[in-house]
């Protein structure tokens, strides 16, 4: 590793300082490592905030793979295994990681629109296809069907979740949307829906109708799979519900 990384960053010229050349040069100007050193705050050991950056990017670049894509999606305890990562600065990479995502999403102009099962699987596939334990999420939609946001709302055992309708709408509500998918994942890879599932997509259909907020499907993930039961059940047709 070059010695830069070695240095503390009060030692190294201001015109060479993160903060500093973001402030001078802009944001874009910074590298990864930079933009993660901002974030770290300090270093480890012998290495500089940069130094931790650079070598938090080696790490997660291991076997070919893409430091940013692993970073994306990782976990806490993922990201406290690398050496000179505390609950401080993973706490705050995530959160950093989080904003970005909620940020991307609120841009109107490039928000997806989720107009098929395998659209929505795709979004919520990150949070519920490979979870060890049951989740429910919902996918917030405007009048177009273009994407404002994903939340999990619930997270059960390994073999159950649990969801209130009112949960539900009440972040729909929240968010100004107009249509709504739902999903949660099977951690056996067994995707066929339950009675539970089934009830509870019914109890939700009928709210939908009350307050005027279609509920446009329900997906059940897991282990690579998915199954859509507006595709493969009759009860939105048994609600008298069409699009």
């Amino acid at each position: 590793m070059s010695e830069i990384y070695r240095l503390r960053i009060c030692d190294l010229p201001t015109s060479e300082r993160p903060r500093e050349r973001l402030l001078q040069q802009g944001v874009a100007a910074l590298g990864t490592s930079e933009l993660l050193a901002i974030l770290l705050g300090t270093g480890s050991g012998k290495l500089s905030a940069v130094g931790l950056g650079q070598y938090l990017l080696q790490v997660l670049g291991q076997h070919q793979q893409d430091p940013l894509a692993v970073l994306r999606d990782i976990k806490p305890a993922e990201l406290m295994a690398i050496p000179g990562i505390g609950l401080a600065k993973a706490t705050t990479i995530l959160a950093a990681i989080e904003l970005g995502k909620r940020v991307f999403l609120s841009r109107p102009l490039e928000r997806p629109v989720i107009d098929s099962p395998e659209l929505a699987a795709a979004v919520l596939a990150p949070d519920l296809m490979w979870a060890e334990t049951e989740r429910l999420a919902v996918l917030l939609l405007d009048v177009k069907h273009r994407l404002l946001g994903s939340r999990v709302l619930t997270v059960g055992t390994a073999t159950e979740t649990l969801a209130h309708p009112r949960e539900i709408f009440r972040e729909a509500i929240r968010l100004g949307a107009t249509r709504l998918i739902i999903g949660h994942n099977h951690p056996s890879g067994n995707v066929t829906p339950s009675e539970a599932d089934m009830q509870l997509t019914r109890q939700l259909i009928e709210c939908s109708k009350i307050l005027d907020i279609p509920l446009l499907d329900h997906l059940i993930l897991g282990q690579g799979q998915h199954c859509s039961l507006r595709q493969v059940t009759r009860l939105w047709e048994e609600a008298g519900v069409t699009f």
